[in-house]
């Protein structure tokens, strides 16, 4: 699943890039990156998604997609259990990438990646000059964009398929392994959006 969006605002050629993710750790749902060049006006008050209100994340996504380019690789729960997270993850990345060049017509000179490890050599789909930085999301305000896009994008997500599985609580934990969410897999088992790769989910006795 790729979705991407651009601004009116023309992105500066050659340009940065920064990528980030959302979901490594649930227990069910995606796994999603963003990809973000800034505009030439980007927002003011980015920072780590994590630290950020609610209500200022949902300010500040509108305000980078109506001033940015951007977009998101998506990774569904059949794949994330077939690679594992970390291989999943990486394919997320560069499939946002990816979704990004094609959107822009033209490649980035580089791509800074918040975390420990790029996609390169670990995707083969990678092409582009990546960096990795540690607390990235917090330092470097493209990264910053982009793990803004990739939470707001996978709550929504999870909202959506919570919808059809009230009783795991994805509104509210967004897959996450609290206590409601543990509490309820040992009530109703899995379902087809759990990880079944995680030892938490792996570890129950399911019913058939």
């Amino acid at each position: 699943m790729h979705e991407s969006g651009k601004s009116s605002t023309r992105a500066l050629f050659p340009f940065i890039v920064g990528v980030d993710e959302a979901g490594r750790g649930p227990l069910a749902g995606p796994v999603v990156a963003a990809a973000v060049v800034l505009g030439e006006a980007a927002p003011e008050g980015l920072d780590d998604s994590k630290k950020l209100p609610a209500r200022q994340r949902a300010v500040l996504e509108a305000a980078i997609k109506a001033s940015c380019r951007w977009s998101v690789g998506v990774v569904d729960v059949m794949d994330i259990d077939r690679l594992n997270i970390f291989g999943a993850t990486m394919l997320a990345m560069t499939r946002a990438v990816a979704t990004l060049c094609r959107a822009s017509g033209a490649k980035p000179s580089e791509v800074l990646v918040d975390g420990n490890h790029t996609p390169a050599g670990r995707c083969d789909d990678w092409c582009w000059n990546g960096r990795a930085i540690v607390g990235g999301d917090g330092l470097e305000p493209c990264i910053s964009a982009a793990s803004i896009i990739a939470k707001e994008h996978r709550d929504r997500m999870m909202r959506s398929l919570a919808v059809h599985h009230p009783q795991y609580g994805w509104e509210r934990n967004a897959g996450y392994g609290t206590p409601e969410h543990l509490e309820a897999l040992r009530i109703h088992g899995p379902t087809q959006h759990h990880r079944r790769s995680f030892a938490p989910v792996a570890q129950l006795e399911m019913p058939l």
